[in-house]
């Protein structure tokens, strides 16, 4: 599936604990004019409902893209990423891990869990708003998504 596609609407699920990294990362999508729904949960419990659709989140959009920040309370990004790619429902789903760990573990770790991408969070403001826009040009411009089940 491809986010360019006419009335083609993207689904964003962003894991991430920090309200101003939530805060900024939907204004850039917000900026960017593409039709997309974005949702956000702040623990990597949630995330996993969310992903495998039970509770409150049964009716949850499919996302076509997963934002997923490693250093999150109750389960943490490394816990739901192995989770999630272990669940043949959810496995193909991409996952951008966007996190400010650049440690060398965490990095191999991710993609020894198959994450599709690391990306370190900057700590300045425009530095963190390319990325995003980085981010967001890649992944509905040049990649080519799996068709998700709505």
């Amino acid at each position: 599936m491809n986010a360019r596609e006419p009335g083609r609407r993207l689904q964003i699920l962003l894991v991430e604990d920090n309200p101003a990294d939530v805060r900024l990362t939907a204004e850039v999508w917000k900026e960017t004019g593409l039709q997309h729904g974005l949702s956000v949960v702040q623990n990597g419990e949630e995330g996993l409902a969310f992903l495998r659709r039970e509770g409150k989140y049964a009716s949850a959009p499919r996302p076509d893209i997963v934002l997923l920040d490693l250093n999150l309370p109750r389960k943490d990004g490394r816990e739901l990423l192995a989770e999630m790619k272990a669940d043949p429902r959810i496995r193909q789903v991409p996952v951008v891990v966007l996190t400010t760990s650049n440690a060398h573990q965490d990095i191999v770790r991710s993609y020894d869990l198959h994450a599709n991408c690391y990306v370190v969070k900057p700590v300045g403001f425009e530095q963190f708003l390319q990325v995003i826009r980085s981010i967001t040009d890649f992944w509905v411009n040049v990649a080519v998504l799996p068709a998700s089940e709505r």
